[in-house]
C-alpha cells in the first residue's frame, strides 16, 4: 500500500477496535491480555501497510512533541545556514525534529514566530535573535519554557546563550592589520544595536588604543550585516580625500560588498587596501585574492545549542543560566599586505 496509513485505517482493515490496535502498537498487549495471535496480526499489518505513528498527536498527550523551534534572522546568510544545518543534524541524532523559521531580520516577525512556535507545542526553542529587543525572550524563559540564544546575545539577560568571543576576534583582526603597518583602518559594522556588533567595534577600538593609534569616528561606518551595506560604505570611504589603507568588515556578507565596490572603482586588494573579514566561509579561500578572515566555531555553536537546550527540556533548570563564549581564530591569507613598517632603530 503506497504512502502511510493512520491508526484508524489500520484498525478498520484488521476489523479490530482502535483501542486494541493502539495497545498493541504501544507495547501494552500483555497488560490488557491481548492474544499473541492478535498482536502478530496487528504488527504484520502495520509493516505491510506502512503505518507510521503520529508523533505530534502522541506528543500532545504526553505533553512532549520531540520538536524544537529554531528562529534565525537570515537563512540566506551562510553563517546562519551553516549553524542551522548543524542544529538539525544534532537534533535528529538525539531524536528531535526542527521547525525552522526565518525572521528576515525583522523584530516584529521574530516576536510573532516565538508565539506561533509556542502554540505549536514545540518542546523548546533555539533563537538567533535580531538582537534589538529581548523582552519577549525574557518572558518566554521566565515562564519556564526551555530556550537558548545563539550568536546575538543580550549580556544583561538571564537566559542561556552560546556565542563567539567577538571582542577577541575583532581585536585579533585589527591587530593583524596594524602589525602589517596599517594605521588608517576603516570598520564597516553590522546592525548597530546588536551585541556582537558592539563587541566587534569595541575590539577594533581596543586594538587601535593598545597600538597608540587614535580612533577616527569617520572610519566607523555602516548599519547592517548585508552585502549592500558593505558596497555602499566602501564607495563612501574611498570618496574621502584621505581614504583608508585597510578595511575590517564585520561579516562575510559585508566583505562581499566591499569586494564588489572595489572592483567597480578599479581598486585592487591588497594593492590599494588590505581587507580582513569576520566570518570564515568555504568560499573565502577561493576569492581573488584569498581572504584573511576570523573564523567562528559555527558547528560547535550549533552542537552546544542543541545539547544545552535538551538539558533544559529533560532536567530541572539550573540556578544559573549557561553562558558560553567560544574563541575565534584568525586565518591568514593574501588579502593583507605589509606597508611602510619602520625598521627598529
Amino acid at each position: 500500500m503506497p504512502g502511510s496509513v493512520t491508526i484508524h485505517q489500520l484498525a478498520r482493515a484488521l476489523g479490530l477496535s482502535i483501542t486494541t490496535v493502539s495497545r498493541v502498537l504501544n507495547g501494552k498487549a500483555e497488560e490488557f491480555r491481548i492474544s499473541k495471535e492478535t498482536c502478530e496480526r496487528v504488527l504484520q499489518a502495520a509493516r505491510e501497510m506502512n503505518y507510521t505513528p503520529n508523533s505530534l498527536a502522541r506528543g500532545l498527550k504526553l505533553d512532549k512533541t520531540e520538536t524544537i523551534g529554531l528562529i534565525i534572522p537570515d537563512i540566506a546568510n551562510p553563517f546562519f545556514a551553516d549553524i542551522a544545518r548543524t542544529i538539525e543534524q544534532e537534533a535528529r541524532a538525539k531524536g528531535y525534529f526542527i521547525i525552522l523559521c526565518d525572521s528576515g531580520e525583522n523584530q516584529e516577525a521574530e516576536v510573532d514566530l516565538v508565539r506561533i512556535l509556542k502554540n505549536r507545542k514545540v518542546d523548546g526553542m533555539i533563537i538567533a535573535p535580531v538582537g534589538l529587543r529581548s523582552r519577549h525572550i525574557e518572558e518566554l524563559y521566565q515562564s519556564g519554557f526551555p530556550v537558548v540564544i545563539i550568536d546575538r546575545y543580550f549580556p544583561d539577560l538571564s537566559v542561556p546563550y552560546i556565542t563567539t568571543d567577538n571582542f577577541q576576534g575583532a581585536f585579533d583582526a585589527v591587530n593583524h592589520l596594524i602589525r602589517h603597518g596599517h594605521k588608517r583602518i576603516a570598520c564597516i559594522q553590522g546592525l548597530r544595536g546588536s551585541q556582537p556588533n558592539r563587541d566587534r567595534v569595541n575590539g577594533y577600538l581596543e586594538a587601535l588604543k593598545r597600538n597608540y593609534i587614535p580612533a577616527d569616528q569617520e572610519l566607523i561606518v555602516g548599519d547592517s550585516f548585508s552585502e549592500e551595506n558593505g558596497y555602499i560604505q566602501t564607495r563612501l570611504l574611498f570618496s574621502f580625500e584621505k581614504p583608508p589603507d585597510a578595511v575590517f568588515a564585520l561579516s562575510n556578507l559585508i566583505s562581499l560588498g566591499v569586494i564588489k565596490a572595489a572592483r567597480e572603482m578599479g581598486l585592487q586588494i591588497p594593492r590599494d587596501f588590505s581587507l580582513v573579514s569576520f566570518d570564515e566561509q568555504p568560499f573565502s579561500a577561493y576569492l581573488v585574492p584569498p581572504m584573511t578572515t576570523i573564523e567562528q566555531q559555527k558547528s560547535e555553536i550549533g552542537r552546544l545549542a542543541v545539547n544545552v537546550l535538551l538539558r533544559y527540556i529533560q532536567s530541572p533548570r539550573p540556578a544559573k543560566p549557561v553562558a558560553i563564549r567560544l574563541k575565534a581564530r584568525l586565518i591568514e591569507r593574501d588579502s593583507v599586505k605589509k606597508v611602510n613598517i619602520p625598521s627598529p632603530s
